[in-house]
């Protein structure tokens, strides 16, 4: 298999992954943390490996720079959660600096 093959096998799940998961879960992560809610440990575990599997194909979107317009505008949507969910902590523990 060759490797323009190969990437375009990998982007096509990562683009189903996108789209049938990891996407209508952020939305959601979205909407709690909008709502001032703060992010369950499931959901803080959901962000975490959503940030590796990010930086584990980087590559990919080196080498396709195609994808960057989709992969900046993730990484903003991600970014904004990770910002407010952690806003919402620090309201809810204000003593703690966050979580317990």
């Amino acid at each position: 298999m060759g490797e323009s093959t190969k990437d375009t096998g990998t982007i096509q799940v990562l683009l189903e992954r996108l789209n049938n998961e990891r996407l209508p879960q952020a939305l959601e992560l979205e909407k709690k943390v909008n709502r001032g809610e703060c992010l369950d440990d499931y959901e803080l575990r959901f962000l975490q490996q959503v940030f590796e599997d990010a930086n584990d194909v980087q590559y990919l979107f080196d080498k396709h720079p195609e994808y960057q317009p989709l992969a900046s505008r993730l990484a903003g949507l991600y970014s904004d959660i990770t910002r407010k969910a952690l806003e919402n902590e620090e309201k809810a523990h204000p003593a703690a600096g966050g979580r317990p």
